[in-house]
C-alpha cells in the first residue's frame, strides 16, 4: 500500500482518544506512551497547551478543508476510526504538529509557562526585545507528538508519520520573522529594539495547505527504510476547468485543485498543399492557457 507524504514537510495525529491529566483534559494519540506520560506528571501545564494546541489545529483544518468534500469536522473522538492512508492524513498529522508548537511558543512569549520565557536577540547593530522561544515549542511539540513514533524503528508509516509531524512544525519554525521599533529623537532610528516573532497561524495553514496539494504518494523500500514515490497520478494532467464531467478539474484532478498556466509553443499554421503531393506549413506561434492539476 502507499501512504501519502506532504513536500518539505510533517505529518500529524489522525488517531485521538481524550485522556485527563490531573484533572486537565488533553488530546493524545490512542494512549499516552512514555514520555508523553512523563511529560503528563512532570510537566502538566505544558500538556495543557499541548491539548489547546491540537485544538488550534483542528479548527485550522476545518478552515482549510471548508470547501472540500471532508471538511475535518468529525469529533475527535470519532477520528480514531479514520483511514489514515489517504492525502488528508497527512495534512492532519501536519497541521496538528504545527499547533502544538505554536500553542507552547505562545504560551512561553505570554509568560503562562515557568519552563521558558522570551528569547532575547542581540547584535552589533541592535538590542532585542522580546522574541518568541520558537525552539522550546518546537522540542516540546516534537516530544509529545513523536513519543509514539519511535525513531529507528523501519516500518514506513512510522516514517512517514515523523515526516508529516517535522513538517507541521517547519512550517513555524522556519517562517519566524522580524519585527522592530525604533527609539531616538524625532523617530530617529538611533536604538533599535528587534524580535522574532511567529507568523500567523492562517499563514501555517494556508502554507501546509500548498504542501498538502502538491503531496506525494510514496511506498516502502526493500530495506523498509527508504521511501519511493509511487505513481503521480493525474498531476501535471491538462483539464478542462468548465466542464462538469469526467474531465472536468474538479474530477480529473481528484479535488485537489488546478493552477493556470500560459504555454507558448510552435504549430503548422497557413498549409497549403501542392501537386502532388506535398503540404507545405509555415511554423506560428500559438499562446495556450492551459489548466493543470496539482
Amino acid at each position: 500500500f502507499g501512504l501519502w507524504l506532504l513536500m518539505s514537510a510533517a505529518t500529524l495525529v489522525v488517531k485521538f482518544r481524550i485522556l485527563s491529566c490531573d484533572s486537565e483534559i488533553v488530546v493524545s494519540p490512542n494512549r499516552l506512551a512514555g514520555k508523553q506520560a512523563e511529560l503528563c506528571q512532570t510537566q502538566p501545564e505544558i500538556v495543557s497547551e499541548v491539548a489547546k494546541g491540537a485544538r488550534l489545529g483542528v479548527r485550522e483544518c476545518q478552515y482549510q478543508f471548508r470547501y472540500r468534500r471532508w471538511n475535518c469536522t468529525t469529533p475527535l473522538v470519532s477520528l480514531v476510526s479514520f483511514v489514515s492512508d489517504i492525502r488528508e492524513t497527512a495534512f492532519v498529522y501536519a497541521i496538528t504538529a504545527a499547533g502544538v508548537t505554536h500553542a507552547v511558543t505562545q504560551a512561553c512569549s505570554m509568560g503562562d509557562l515557568l519552563q521558558c520565557g522570551c528569547e532575547a536577540t542581540r547584535n552589533r547593530w541592535e538590542w532585542g526585545g522580546c522574541g518568541d522561544d520558537v525552539e522550546f515549542g518546537y522540542e516540546k511539540s516534537k516530544q509529545f507528538m513523536d513519543a509514539k513514533r519511535r525513531r529507528g524503528k523501519s516500518d514506513i508509516r512510522t516514517l512517514i508519520d515523523l515526516h508529516n509531524n517535522e513538517a507541521g512544525r517547519l512550517a513555524v519554525k522556519l517562517y519566524m520573522r522580524t519585527e522592530c521599533k525604533c527609539h531616538g529623537l524625532s523617530g530617529s532610528c538611533t536604538l533599535r529594539t528587534c524580535w522574532k516573532k511567529m507568523p500567523h497561524f492562517r499563514e501555517v495553514g494556508d502554507r501546509l495547505l500548498e504542501r498538502f496539494n502538491g503531496a506525494s504518494k510514496v511506498m516502502g523500500g526493500n530495506d523498509g527504510k527508504t521511501l519511493i514515490p509511487g505513481s503521480l497520478g493525474t498531476r501535471g494532467r491538462m483539464c478542462n476547468s468548465t466542464a462538469m464531467d469526467i474531465s472536468g478539474c474538479d474530477l480529473l484532478c481528484c479535488e485537489r485543485g488546478y493552477r493556470e498556466e500560459t504555454v507558448v509553443f510552435e504549430e503548422n499554421c497557413l498549409c497549403r498543399f501542392h501537386w502532388c503531393c506535398v503540404v507545405q506549413c509555415k511554423k506560428c506561434l500559438v499562446r495556450k492557457e492551459l489548466s493543470l492539476c496539482h
